[in-house]
């Protein structure tokens, strides 16, 4: 039995011992569950890596791991983690002495749109002309880019999010949300419905391609914001599945999801997309992805698959709750009760800070002073909303942070409000989001000073 597996290994249909798979996702994506069940579909042990259950340690030179496992295929959305280095530095310990698809070294290559395309020209690989520039001067006087049009997108991004058209004299930032942007040519399809294509590689194969048009009052193509797909597997020109093989090649992608557009008759490499969504292809082409990744992985980590089978359960997509997804205890230390009152610890980064918080079972969110927010140095801001005060007639907008919140010896990360509650006895209210699995006794009362 290898040291932290917890289990002994079971033995395979043609008697070797199954691969144990990890895939390192700390979220509950329908890409992440396929996976894991297309590994167990294949005969192979599945560990699903996320925050409840996997730990590491170094001892006398020698590197662990809880749960074990022999390779590990990467799904860590780096593009919405509010720290992608923190998550990428775990990718890193477990590519210090495993097997990871997708290692934390490319990711961080890919991760940038703009480093990406300078990659791939440099590589040979067709991609539209693009402009990067750090100041507002230097990004709206220097532009090199002499079509009409110009897509002004965020380096580092998903689903399309706040990216624009904008024509050759318009003023635009050096940055989109905090986040570094740049300029790509607007390529014209000359097409009545403006297309693109996804092709999803695995390996040296496309398994799968689609065409993603846009809605008809939108000239973006991406299914989160409404674009409406077509299978395009078999239609696929040799010409754009080579650039696509050769695209996630030249970046060092074990999987990847390509973007193309044509133009008179020749192909372009829109983006490089590490965690492509299945949704829309597989809704497309009838086609999943997962168990090309599931089996990529087996093979990576020393097992063996039946190919046939890996071809008939790609025809599923099956994203239901893997039995091996870790349970959660609501209390590690057994502690089920909460007061009306509770003595808690509030961090955001640079600091903790204790103070006295007030359950409230009628609030959906957590909230924070805006006091504790500056001493815990929480933020960035990851949105505002608008919300109902009793304190107030009408309702107000709030900025969203991310916090850590420990009642007793258990942490939880919530996503808080900040507010100003100096005229209120308590600097935190507790909501739904962290009294979830606690019964709250209105007559426990914290002792307070």
């Amino acid at each position: 039995m290898r040291e932290g597996s917890g289990s002994d290994p079971s033995v395979t249909a043609d008697g070797a011992s199954p691969v144990r798979v990890g895939v390192l996702s700390f979220h509950n994506s329908k890409e992440t569950k396929a996976i894991l069940n297309a590994v167990e579909a294949l005969g192979h042990e599945p560990v699903w890596l996320r925050e409840e259950n996997a730990r590491s340690w170094i001892e006398d030179g020698s590197l662990r791991f809880d749960p074990d496992v022999e390779v590990v295929a990467n799904r860590l959305l780096t593009t919405k983690a509010a720290e992608p280095l923190d998550d990428l530095g775990i990718a890193t310990a477990y590519a210090a002495s495993r097997a990871v698809l997708n290692p934390p070294e490319v990711v961080v290559q890919a991760l940038h749109k703009y480093g990406t395309a300078a990659r791939l020209a440099t590589a040979g690989i067709p991609v539209p002309d693009a402009y990067v520039a750090f100041s507002q001067r230097t990004i709206n006087e220097g532009s090199r880019l002499t079509s009409e049009k110009a897509v002004h997108k965020s380096a580092i991004g998903t689903n399309g999010n706040r990216m624009a058209v904008v024509g050759a004299d318009d003023v635009v930032a050096p940055h989109i949300a905090r986040r570094r942007a740049f300029l790509q040519e607007f390529i014209d399809t000359g097409t009545e419905r403006p297309f693109d294509v996804r092709a999803y590689v695995v390996g040296d194969r496309v398994v799968g391609a689609m065409k993603r048009y846009a809605p008809s009052d939108e000239w973006r193509t991406n299914v989160a914001v409404g674009g409406e797909v077509e299978d395009f597997t078999a239609d696929l020109p040799e010409e754009a599945a080579r650039l696509s093989r050769e695209a996630a090649g030249v970046l060092g992608l074990d999987y990847a999801g390509v973007d193309l557009l044509r133009r008179d008759g020749a192909w372009y490499v829109l983006e490089v997309n590490v965690t492509a969504g299945f949704k829309g292809l597989f809704e497309a082409t009838g086609v999943s992805p997962a168990p090309y990744i599931a089996a990529l992985a087996v093979e990576r980590g020393g097992g063996g698959v039946d190919r046939d089978r890996v071809t008939s359960l790609a025809s599923v997509l099956d994203d239901s709750v893997p039995a091996c997804k870790p349970s959660v205890d609501p209390d590690p230390e057994g502690v089920k009760t909460i007061g009306y009152t509770e003595a808690v610890t509030v961090s955001a980064g640079q600091r903790a800070v204790d103070v006295v918080a007030k359950s409230d079972t009628g609030a959906r969110r957590t909230s924070i002073d805006f006091d504790v927010a500056a001493e815990t140095g929480a933020g960035p801001i990851l949105k505002t909303v608008r919300v109902k005060s009793g304190s107030h007639q009408k309702r107000q907008r709030r900025p969203l942070v991310e916090v850590d919140v420990k009642i007793g010896n258990r942490w939880q990360t919530v996503t808080a409000s900040v507010e100003n509650r100096s005229h209120m006895n308590y600097p935190v209210l507790l909501g739904r989001d962290v009294l979830d699995g606690y019964h709250v006794d209105v007559t426990k009362r914290e002792r307070e000073e």
